[in-house]
């Protein structure tokens, strides 16, 4: 079984940590999952882990509120298959899916996320209580220059009183800055992160998160970020970041 582990590992390394896949990716590093496990009994039994579908953490629930059920809905109009057919497609927007462990993203990921580490969750959806915490949905253009996400603030997010603590904004700067670049080049790890504070954000309240790409130099990918008033007539935070690209070799180095 260690062994057909370690192997499963090795087709791991093709499909890195990216959150969306082609289906060409997903037949080709599933034909390797199963080419290099030994265990046949395993390769039969593992078909029905690797079709269970974990849950999405970006699709509406009951505690989001108006605001960002409204801004939900804007950016899911202007999806591709939203815009099919029209003239004027404007400006197209993806959303990400989001789970409570980053393996999810990958081929067989809910069956590797119960064998490494199975207690471990992201640190932004590891709260069960919908609305207590972080309730955030990211979208990306079509060009990947540019994401954006509707943030709602729970009251668990306390810092200030009334307001959400600095570090959770910090969190969410980096979970989005970070998903960013990790479009652009996954996997990638936060070199540098410098933020400043321009307005408090009441806790319940919705904020856009607005992430751009500045430039990249070989392995480097520099971004800039924004958190605003969903009108955009309130500036609380902006912030640039400095993100690397590595190897998945790098990450499961102990």
């Amino acid at each position: 079984m260690a062994l057909s582990v370690g192997r499963i590992f090795s087709g791991f390394r093709c499909f890195g940590s990216l959150p969306f896949w082609t289906p060409q990716l997903k037949t080709q590093c599933s034909s390797v999952l199963f080419r290099t496990t030994s265990k046949r009994t395993l390769v039969q039994a593992l078909p029905a882990i690797f079709s269970r579908k974990p849950r999405d953490f970006s699709l509406p629930n009951s505690s989001w509120g108006e605001e960002m059920m409204q801004l939900y809905n804007h950016y899911n109009s202007q999806s591709e298959e939203a815009t099919e057919g029209r003239e004027d497609r404007g400006e197209q927007w993806q959303r990400l899916p989001s789970y409570n462990r980053s393996l999810k993203y990958a081929t067989g990921g809910v069956y590797l996320s119960k064998i490494i580490q199975s207690k471990a969750r992201l640190f932004t959806r590891n709260i069960r209580d919908p609305g207590t915490a972080f309730e955030y949905v990211l979208f990306f253009r079509q060009d990947k220059l540019k994401c954006v996400c509707i943030f709602q603030a729970g009251h668990l997010l306390e810092g200030p009183p009334g307001h959400v603590h600095g570090g959770a904004i910090a969190t969410m700067i980096d979970t989005v800055t970070g998903t960013h670049a990790s479009l652009l080049s996954a996997p990638v790890m936060t070199a540098n992160l410098n933020i400043n504070y321009r307005s408090p954000i009441p806790l319940g309240s919705t904020v856009l998160i607005e992430s751009i790409l500045d430039k990249e130099e070989g392995k480097k990918m520099f971004i800039s970020c924004r958190v605003t008033s969903t009108d955009g007539s309130k500036l609380h935070t902006e912030a640039t970041a400095l993100f690397l690209s590595i190897s998945v070799s790098h990450l499961l180095r102990r």
